[in-house]
């Protein structure tokens, strides 16, 4: 075997080596169906199965959806267009807001500004270890989720999980 040979073989090898290290630490996210829906208009469905299909990649299991605690999710994506503010606690905190919405199990809340489809959110979700947690959280079973248009269009996301508080006793 020639010597340059054994080095373009050892380069190769270092170099498939490093690239399944980093595809081993890397983030899982499904690129999802482009669909005609507009953010506004995304229906539980397609909300649904972005949703699992995220959580399948990373390891999972799938979520049902929520009606109530969509309900609690659009509050907040709607007081955070209104006051054009990224924030978990705009005056009415999560608790308060899933209670208004007749959902009285465990929560977990991830929010986000001026990503302009689903899967953007998700993407900034995934990015960020808290969000990512919730987002691929064991203890969940459910979740709902809202968007609203504030000033200059810009989208506010919100999506709330929840489960069974029994789930949380260690």
């Amino acid at each position: 075997m020639d010597l340059s040979m054994l080095t373009t073989t050892r380069r190769g090898f270092l170099v498939l080596t490093a690239a399944a290290a980093l595809a081993a630490c890397s983030t899982t996210i499904p690129m999802l169906p482009k669909g005609t829906s507009t953010p506004e208009t995304l229906s539980d469905g397609e909300i649904l199965a972005a949703i699992n299909a995220v959580r399948k990649a990373n390891g999972a299991p799938p979520w049902s959806y929520s009606d109530s605690l969509e309900t609690a999710a659009r509050s907040q994506a709607r007081l955070m267009a209104q006051k054009n503010t990224l924030s978990h606690d705009l005056g009415v905190t999560l608790r308060e807001r899933v209670t208004a919405a007749g959902y009285l199990g465990a929560v977990g809340e991830n929010v986000a500004k001026g990503y302009t489809s689903l899967q953007g959110a998700i993407e900034g979700w995934m990015d960020s270890s808290g969000h990512r947690g919730t987002l691929l959280n064991h203890r969940f079973t459910e979740f709902g989720l809202a968007v609203a248009r504030g000033p200059g269009g810009k989208l506010y996301w919100a999506m709330i999980a929840g489960g069974s508080f029994e789930a949380w006793i260690v």
